[in-house]
Order: C-alpha cells, then structure tokens, then sequence
C-alpha cells in the first residue's frame, strides 16, 4: 500500500512520533517498555501507508548490508574520535546516554535489533522520506528524513546521537534511493548497532 497522504496527515503522523518519542524519554525506568511500544506504533503506520521496496537479491542485500553497517560504523566511531580530540567538545554525554538509556538486558538487545532498527527503518526510510520526495528531490528528502530521524532524539538532550543519527540516516537514505531495497538498510542498521554495543563500544 502507498497512500499519497496530504500534508498536514503527514505533519500529524510526525507529531504522534515526536510525542510518543517524547514520553519515551521522559522516564528511563519505563524507556525500554515505551521505545517498544513507540516503535511498532511507527512501523505500523509504515507498513499501513508506504510500499516498502526490495528489488536487491538475498546474498547481496545481505552482503552489502553487513558492508555498508560497518561504513556507518566507521564513520560514526571517527566522528566521536575526532570529537574527543577537540578541546571544544566534550564526549562524555556519550557515557551518560548509554548508562541511562542503554541495552543491559538480553531482551533489549533482542528489541534492539529486531524490533527498533527495523522500525526505525520502516518509518523514516520507507515511509517519511518517500512521502517528503512528493515534494522534495529525492536528494533533499534524503537530508530532509535525515534531520527528522536526528531530531527524534532531542528530548533524550543527546547531542552527539542527534548528530549520529543524522549521519546514519543520510547514508541509509541514499542507499535506499539507490538500491530500492529495505532489508538492506535494515541489515545496515543491526550491524551497526552490533558493532556500537556489542563489540566495539565507543567511550
């Protein structure tokens, strides 16, 4: 299904993100229950308003995937690397985020990475930046998504993951755009999520 929804629908199904996302953050004993919660609420409206396209084969989306998650990986780890190195920044709203609202439990990991990265997917990727590109290039939807995607975070005051999330989502958007195919930005987003919080954590 691709509904063509009107602007201000679509301007609602981004309110009802944001404020779900807000509550989300508002209270880190609950945080893993509502992110699920907030997740496949957004993953829903994907698959109910957007066409969700896959014209990569499963070797390659799989291949490329895994490839183009440790790029992001790569990417994001130089950016925090050069971030320390700067007298200006400072990094340790990294270590406050991940203590607060990390993954310490199996099943956040489990939620993590088959709940939330396909979600987040879904609705930024294949739903956002699809409805954006009725009005926008696709060059300025992908930077347009990227930004909504970024700003999710900004009740969580993480200003290195609003930055984070950025980068990702312009180097999964273009790679939707280019390749057409949903689960190989999804392998994209586990493998960096791997990569971040279970083998080669920043900080």
């Amino acid at each position: 299904m691709n509904y063509e929804l009107p602007k201000k629908n679509l301007l609602f199904c981004l309110f009802f993100a944001y404020a779900f996302t807000w509550i989300t953050f508002s209270n880190d004993k609950v945080f893993w229950y509502f992110y699920t919660f907030t997740t496949l609420f957004l993953m829903s409206m994907a698959f109910y308003y957007a066409k969700i396209e896959d014209e990569v084969k499963t070797l390659e989306y799989l291949i490329l995937g895994i490839g183009y998650g440790v790029l992001t990986y790569v990417i994001i780890a130089g950016g925090y690397k050069l971030l320390e190195i700067i007298p200006v920044f400072s990094t340790s709203s990294v270590d406050h985020f991940i203590s607060k609202f990390g993954p310490n439990a199996i099943w956040h990991y489990l939620l993590l990475l088959f709940i939330v990265a396909p979600a987040e997917e879904l609705f930024w990727r294949g739903f956002i930046q699809q409805q954006l590109k009725r009005w926008l290039s696709p060059f300025y939807a992908v930077i347009l998504s990227s930004a909504l995607f970024g700003l999710s975070l900004i009740f969580s005051g993480f200003w290195i993951g609003i930055l984070g999330a950025f980068l990702s989502g312009l180097i999964w958007g273009f790679i939707y755009e280019w390749k057409k195919s949903m689960p190989l930005i999804v392998i994209a987003h586990i493998t960096m999520l791997i990569l971040l919080f279970l083998i080669l954590p920043l900080g």
